[in-house]
């Protein structure tokens, strides 16, 4: 009799493990030390991104190693498997880049063609890296078994005269050499002590945020995402995970889909502004959406943006790290907050069996310093927007979290990609005042949409940071700060407005009325649009050639399919 699950489905696995001509399958599970009782068992798998690749990703071959003992003690056979990482720490600031958000489709699809073709009947999925953990989630929404999202945890921050810091801090140490601030001695000493253990990036950049969404979203466990890397209550973390896939298996869910709802995604976006996260949410939500069957686009996300107080201070624009907020809390004294503020639905379902709103209501309450209450938020509205007007018609992104201003305007200083910018930065070729365009780097003009931290932080370390602005149709690091828009739409290639600036021209910026704007009158920009025409393709790379040619627009997630 086949083996089914609570709903009285029959469970996938069943397909490789049943009936006469299945004892070749057999044979072969066999070969890998399985007997009767391992096979009549539910199998599921335990993805991981682990890799020597990147520190994010090192401390995850343990907690898998956790996890596979939780199924195996909930009566559930364990198969492991790999997908890439594609590191942003080794990819910044040069064409390797290209690749990072190429990564997060092709994750997304390895996971869906491994727990397709063996019939798995769920998942464990280990992410650490920016793209990987989008990638993770999006695999396991596609194939919808019952699932549990693991994140490896963040860095310790260093310490370094006296101070906390972080990768930002070498990042922009190094646009301090450049601009005479500070010798290579001392650089080498901050570089030493920026990254002093293994794990993602310390403060709210992309890799906590899209943890703080995998839990927002139900699929992770509370308390998982601000969990330090190398937090020994890591391993008790993934046992459970193991455990709580096996009582879903069991139970028939609740699965990725009943969990990923327009509900649980407005959530979701609500954290993110409340937290002042990663611009690159923007991005990966609409696509967690999309493979939903959703559509959830930057335009909804803005509207969340505008209703959501900014109640953590976090890095880059606060004063806190990952593992201050896990010690008062973690996500669900966030979602406390955000309760109490009337910004969460608490009554989107978890894996845990609670709502998100029993989980909220059961935390510590906010500490006032990392998280604060409802009736005392940092700023009215959230960390983060989205700009729209005549120089971006489908939206741009801006993290306002930290900034000491909220208008610029001033002549735009035009490049053809990252490296003609990062370049005349080097040399200090721009002027206080200047709006930086950066263009033809969106996700089909680049192809993969670059991020452009270094450059950012090349600014920062000169000591300009506050005296220009920067906007591109690529993106941002999680750990960019200042005046940097990025997403803007449409990108330059497609014959967005952005292809049509030149140097000198006036580019108003105002985040309090959400606005970006070219002030070039229409019959002149008509002309130029006459005049242009699409940049020819020069990548070589049959990956990015075959992206560029699926690859949707940014502000509907810039999927594939």
């Amino acid at each position: 009799m086949a083996l089914k699950d609570g709903k009285g489905e029959t469970l996938p696995s069943r397909t490789i493990t049943d009936g006469l001509d299945r004892a070749p399958h057999r044979a072969f599970l066999r070969a890998m030390g399985h007997d009767d009782v391992a096979i009549g068992q539910p199998f599921a798998g335990i993805v991981s991104t682990g890799a020597s690749v990147t520190p994010c990703s090192m401390s995850l071959a343990p907690q898998a190693e956790a996890a596979k003992a939780g199924l195996q003690a909930a009566g559930v056979t364990p198969f492991e498997f790999s997908t890439i990482t594609v590191a942003d720490s080794m990819s910044m600031n040069h064409a390797g880049m290209r690749f990072s958000l190429v990564s997060r489709e092709i994750i997304a699809d390895s996971i869906e063609a491994v727990t397709r073709a063996h019939g798995y009947d769920g998942l464990v999925g280990f992410a650490a890296c920016d793209k990987t953990l989008p990638g993770t989630m999006m695999g396991m929404i596609r194939v919808n078994r019952p699932s549990v999202f693991v994140y490896g945890g963040a860095a310790l921050p260093g310490r370094w005269q006296g101070r906390d810091i972080g990768i930002v801090d070498v990042y922009e140490g190094v646009g301090r050499v450049y601009a005479g601030e500070m010798d290579e001695a001392e650089l080498a000493r901050l570089e030493k002590a920026g990254v002093p253990t293994v794990g993602s990036c310390a403060g709210q950049f992309t890799a906590n945020t899209m943890a703080m969404v995998a839990e927002t979203l139900g699929l992770a466990l509370p308390r998982s995402a601000m969990m330090p890397a190398v937090a020994s209550e890591r391993r008790a973390l993934a046992e459970e995970s193991g455990r709580v896939l096996g009582r879903l298996i069991r139970e028939g869910g609740p699965r990725p889909r009943d969990l990923v709802t327009r509900r649980s995604l407005e959530n979701a976006a609500a954290t993110v502004a409340a937290t002042g996260g990663s611009t690159n949410a923007a991005l990966h939500l609409p696509a967690i959406a999309h493979e939903a069957g959703i559509s959830f686009t930057m335009e909804d996300i803005a509207a969340i943006f505008d209703r959501t107080p900014l109640l953590a201070d976090l890095k880059p624009g606060g004063r806190f790290w990952a593992r201050d907020l896990h010690e008062v809390g973690g996500v669900p004294t966030v979602l406390r907050a955000m309760l109490e503020a009337g910004v969460l639905h608490g009554d989107c379902p978890t894996i845990t069996g609670r709502t998100i709103g029993e989980i909220a209501a059961a935390a510590p309450a906010p500490d006032g310093e990392v998280v604060r209450p409802a009736d005392r938020p940092i700023a009215p509205t959230g960390g983060v927007i989205v700009l729209r007007g005549s120089l971006a018609p489908d939206g741009a992104m801006l993290k306002v979290a930290g900034l000491k201003r909220l208008s610029h305007e001033g002549p735009a200083r035009v490049f053809d990609g990252e490296e003609a910018a990062v370049d005349a930065v080097r040399r200090q070729d721009y002027q206080p005042g200047d709006v930086i365009v950066i263009r033809g780097e969106g996700p089909k003009g680049g192809p993969g949409m670059r991020e452009m931290l270094g450059v950012t932080a090349l600014i920062y370390g000169q000591g300009m940071g506050e005296q220009v602005a920067l906007l591109t149709d690529g993106r941002f690091s999680g750990a960019t700060r200042g005046m940097c828009i990025g997403h803007v739409g449409p990108e330059a290639s497609a014959g967005g407005p952005l292809a049509l600036v030149r140097d000198g021209d006036r580019i108003r910026i105002d985040a309090g009325q959400r606005t970006l704007d070219l002030l070039v009158d229409a019959a002149e920009l008509e002309r130029r649009r006459a005049a242009w025409t699409a940049p020819e393709a020069t990548v070589t790379s049959p990956t990015l050639r075959k992206y560029a040619r699926l690859v949707g627009p940014a502000h509907l997630g810039a999927v594939t399919h």
